[in-house]
């Protein structure tokens, strides 16, 4: 067990200062984080080899990580600086993510209707394509500093968008696996996958935030915050493995329930104080989160990838940008969320992986044939698109004007008020 702590500790390591090197050719650290996930993962070099992905402490520790992460989208969720924005990030995130469901759906529904594969398939490759994998554009704003209509639309959806997406792929995998397969998914799944984390994060932040409202020392504080984020993703943990019967939980939606509790009940000036304090803490979390998904991600697919890679990750592509376009402009949002904001929502792969996971173990059975076709097409998929995805999305930002616009003191805590 120390010789795999240690090779992800060394991972760790050359993921960041790879990450230094393409920012300095003004690329996203991400990209490296991403690259090297690739190159150490189990595909290539296998620094990072099977046995530590699947270790029970490292799957333990992503989820921690990711809990961690959660707290860049809860702390921008101050109520009193949101509530004018709400329905306009309701009816934006619906538009986008519905917009990739529907535009990919389509899209195979017709082509696989003429290639005599299944048209059923259509539906799953629509419910995996509307999730919207945070943790990427979540670094690029923060590597950056950006602030402006773009970024604080995007952080409250990130968060939106996960409860979205579940909803919408296991009701999908549901309705299939009642027709296909013996292997059924019950409703209370579905609830319990989009409900669960958040009312672990709201009792967790309760606690939080009556420890954090007072005054205590730096050191105590930040005390007081790592415990409680603990027990945030300890009681997760004791869901997903004890009391569920398979792991559900989304532990970004917990850490970012949890940490909007305890911001909206300390002051800002507290609040950015605080973040700014853990703002170490959020970076190593990021690099590992990233590094994780990139290590499943094989190269080999991008030589390898066929005609139905490039068409999910251009009808995605053309689903999410049209429907934020949509949504951004009959809720009257300024000029470069209407252009911008659908580029920021492209990168997927970590969220198409666990989906596209759960398909191929409910198809396998039933229906191999069309199980390889989702995990073919979705696993290249993931390879090509994150790459270009997050290049993209650093240009959004850029483009949007929304580059160093947030000091250093301000990260984790916004004084930003509304989307408009």
């Amino acid at each position: 067990m120390i010789q795999l702590i240690l090779r992800l500790i060394i991972a760790v390591a050359i993921a960041f200062f790879i990450g230094k090197l393409v920012s300095k050719i003004k690329l996203p650290a991400i990209l490296g984080w991403l690259l090297a996930g690739m190159i150490l993962g189990p595909h290539a070099v296998a620094l990072v080899n099977e046995a530590v992905l699947n270790a029970g402490w490292y799957k333990i520790a992503v989820d921690i990580f990711e809990c961690v992460l959660g707290l860049l989208i809860g702390t921008e969720l101050i109520w009193n600086k949101i509530k004018n924005s709400g329905k306009q990030l309701i009816i934006t995130t619906l538009t986008q993510s519905l917009g990739a469901f529907f535009v990919v759906t389509l899209v195979f529904g017709v082509v696989f209707y003429f290639t005599g594969i299944p048209v059923y398939l259509a539906f799953i490759f629509g419910g995996i394509a509307l999730a919207t994998a945070p943790a990427p554009a979540l670094s690029i704003v923060r590597e950056f500093k950006t602030d402006g209509p773009v970024t604080r639309t995007l952080i409250p959806m990130a968060a939106l968008d996960d409860m979205v997406a579940v909803v919408v792929f296991f009701s999908t995998m549901g309705v299939v696996a009642a027709n296909v397969s013996e292997q059924k998914i019950p409703i209370y799944m579905i609830l319990l996958a989009v409900l669960l984390p958040i009312i672990i994060g709201i009792g967790t932040g309760l606690l939080a935030g009556f420890l954090l409202k007072k005054d205590n020392t730096s050191q105590k504080t930040m005390l007081f915050l790592v415990t409680t984020i603990l027990i945030s993703a300890g009681v997760g943990l004791i869901f997903d493995n004890v009391i569920l019967p398979k792991p559900v939980l989304n532990y970004m939606l917990i850490g970012m329930a949890f940490s909007a509790t305890f911001a909206n009940m300390i002051s800002e000036d507290k609040l950015n104080e605080i973040m700014n304090a853990f703002n170490p803490i959020l970076g190593i979390s990021m690099i590992v989160v990233i590094l994780d998904l990139g290590t499943p991600l094989d190269y080999h697919l991008i030589l390898g990838a066929g005609l139905f890679t490039a068409i999910y990750i251009i009808a995605r592509a053309l689903g999410k940008y049209g429907g934020a376009f949509f949504g951004a402009t009959i809720t009257n949002s300024p000029k470069t969320v209407k252009k911008y904001l659908g580029l920021t929502l492209l990168p997927h792969s970590g969220v198409s992986l666990v989906f596209t996971g759960i398909a191929v173990s409910i198809l396998a059975g039933p229906d191999p044939e069309s199980a390889k076709v989702i995990q073919g097409t979705i696993a290249a998929a993931a390879v090509i698109n994150e790459v270009i995805a997050v290049i993209v999305a650093k240009k959004a930002f850029e483009w949007a004007g929304e580059f160093n616009k947030k000091d250093d003191g301000e990260l984790g805590g916004s004084k930003s008020t509304t989307i408009a």
